[in-house]
């Protein structure tokens, strides 16, 4: 019985050390975008991007559209990632949401150098969405949406992020106009790798060898084990003849 409680305990303790990591880089990303981005009229990407341009064109509070907006991507990861995923990225989304409101008057830290303010923003914003997802939760839909991706296409997370956010960067130039739009996808290029290496570390590859007599069976891993956390994009099937021994 001591054994079961102590295993639902740790279990506990591991869900909430999660959850409060996705918070921590939900109000990394949110100072990175009020204190930095945003002021500098250099939108962020995703959901958060439109969410940007709403509240500019309409003058509706930015913490409310995050929430709104994101709302169908999150029914979309409950089904499609599962419930976990799910609940991390109601944690992360809400807590962006907040923490924008929140800094939503506080000084901005870098005005002028717009290369400073591309590469310190991107580094800022980067670095908490990666936290997030490296935690098993999601800042973004876009990011929810690239999740989903990569478990069917041969991209990484971070490069299928990048790709899906051409799209919101065509929108934001009619906001902030062409260059508003350019130093927006800079920054965002520069966060995009900046996730690749908080959620997958700066190794810059990392395989399995796995020698079976079964090769049609269909591998199904899961996003986070108890254990050990795995994400994997591609699988190569090699067929051949030989002898293994497992000494």
């Amino acid at each position: 019985m001591s054994t079961i409680t102590g295993s639902k305990r740790t279990k506990r303790l591991k869900m909430a050390s999660h959850a409060l990591a996705v918070m921590i880089g939900a109000f990394i990303t949110a100072y990175g975008l009020e204190a930095i981005l945003i002021p500098n009229n250099v939108s962020d990407g995703g959901v958060t991007g439109l969410s940007i341009v709403g509240s500019q064109l309409f003058g509706l509070p930015l913490g409310i559209l995050i929430a709104v907006l994101n709302i169908p991507f999150v029914i979309l990861g409950y089904f499609q990632l599962g419930k976990s995923f799910a609940v991390y990225s109601v944690i992360g989304i809400a807590s962006l949401a907040y923490g924008t409101s929140v800094m939503h008057r506080i000084p901005t830290i870098i005005e002028g150098d717009t290369l400073l303010i591309t590469v310190v923003g991107g580094i800022i914003i980067g670095f908490g969405m990666g936290i997030a997802l490296r935690n098993g939760g999601a800042l973004d839909g876009i990011d929810m949406l690239a999740v989903l991706l990569s478990r069917r296409l041969p991209f990484g997370t971070s490069d299928l992020i990048l790709f899906l956010n051409l799209f919101v960067f065509i929108v934001v130039s009619f906001v902030f106009g062409l260059q508003g739009a350019f130093l927006s996808g800079i920054a965002y290029f520069i966060a995009s790798k900046v996730i690749a290496i908080v959620e997958e570390g700066l190794s810059g590859s990392k395989t399995f060898k796995i020698i079976t007599n079964q090769p049609e069976f269909k591998f199904q891993v899961p996003v986070q084990e108890t254990t050990l956390e795995i994400h994997y994009n591609y699988i190569f099937i090699r067929r051949g003849l030989g002898i293994y021994y497992n000494i």
